[in-house]
């Protein structure tokens, strides 16, 4: 936001302006889970159906495009976040590690494991960020909160419990994953301060500190040399999808970032699990590798119940963490 917006979001009446309002909360979990849901469709498009060999290199893609987004919004002054300085590294640190693990973990689970089981495995990004939240962020939720979250994983437990096809590499990167999101998620939170970096420095100044670090790690591993001699490159389709899930990937990025902003990071692992149920439904309607029973498909029924419930008592103001200060607090005028 400029500068002129900022002395005009400064006049609005504070009352109106410490807290964002429900429309701006339920509008930004929509949108996250939007772009969730869609990413998830076409990675699982690239690495499977195409056979893509190298999810580095596309978390790469989706890097770059973040990039060039920010950098050239910044440029025509759409957007604003602070010019590089020695500080920022210290200001951002662990995000980019955790930026990195999340992308890579993400994008490997997904290729491993079939789309309703990644959905089971991915609900306990949940609890991991509900307890990181209260240790980092000094966040107590009430009981209501906590039953429903649990509720969400009691479900994966149910539906996991009818896995027949068990793969031991994706259980270990989808659990990573979750560490991962979790981790980045509060981290996120914790680091938005717009007097700092602000929303869009945060996105921005990850991607730009993680590229050349994956690029090697990628070299290294031979997922480039892979990439470079992948033969669907001529194939038009098989483009305009990998460019759509680069685009897809800054979305993500940039929504799961306004969503932790104007909610909290466990509404944004919620969201998260409720889209990921969602794609399981579909999963055994298309996509032929969902292995149906009973004990899955009421898990999965279990976890949306708990997800919706959560839902429910976030909109109706009942999961307002209990601290004196939270980074949601923040006047609207002064939001980059």
């Amino acid at each position: 936001m400029t500068a002129g917006g900022q002395a005009e979001g400064a006049d609005r009446d504070p009352a109106s302006a410490w807290l964002p309002s429900r429309v701006a909360k339920l509008l930004s979990a929509l949108f996250y889970g939007t772009c969730s849901f869609l990413i998830v469709l076409v990675n699982k498009a690239l690495l499977t159906t195409y056979r893509f060999p190298s999810p580095i290199f596309l978390g790469i893609g989706q890097m770059a495009a973040t990039i060039m987004i920010l950098y050239v919004s910044k440029l025509n002054k759409i957007i604003h976040f602070p010019d590089f300085d020695k500080k920022i590294p210290v200001k951002l640190f662990p995000l980019p590690l955790l930026y990195v693990g999340n992308h890579i973990s993400g994008l490997s689970s997904t290729s491993k494991l079939s789309l309703p089981m990644f959905t089971v495995l991915r609900k306990f990004t949940i609890p991991l960020t509900l307890l990181l939240e209260t240790i980092i962020l000094g966040k107590q939720y009430s009981l209501n909160i906590i039953v429903s979250v649990f509720t969400i994983i009691l479900g994966a437990f149910v539906a996991a419990g009818s896995d027949l096809a068990f793969n031991l590499e994706g259980y270990i990167f989808v659990f990573l994953n979750d560490v991962f999101t979790a981790a980045n998620g509060v981290y996120t939170k914790q680091k938005m301060d717009p007097k700092e970096l602000g929303k869009y420095g945060v996105l921005f100044y990850n991607a730009c500190f993680m590229i050349i670090p994956t690029l090697i790690i990628s070299v290294a591993t031979g997922d480039l040399q892979q990439a470079a001699e992948f033969n669907e490159w001529k194939n038009v389709l098989f483009i305009i999808q990998f460019l759509l899930s680069c685009f897809l990937g800054f979305l993500l990025m940039y929504s799961t970032v306004l969503c932790s902003y104007y909610n909290s990071a466990l509404t944004t692992a919620v969201v998260g699990a409720i889209k990921n149920v969602s794609i399981a439904y579909i999963g055994m309607l298309v996509g032929g590798d969902y292995i149906f029973s009973v004990l899955n498909f009421v898990g999965l029924n279990i976890c949306m119940a708990g997800g919706l419930r959560y839902s429910f008592l976030t909109l109706s103001g009942q999961s307002n963490p209990k601290q004196p200060v939270d980074e949601e607090n923040i006047p609207l005028g002064l939001k980059s």
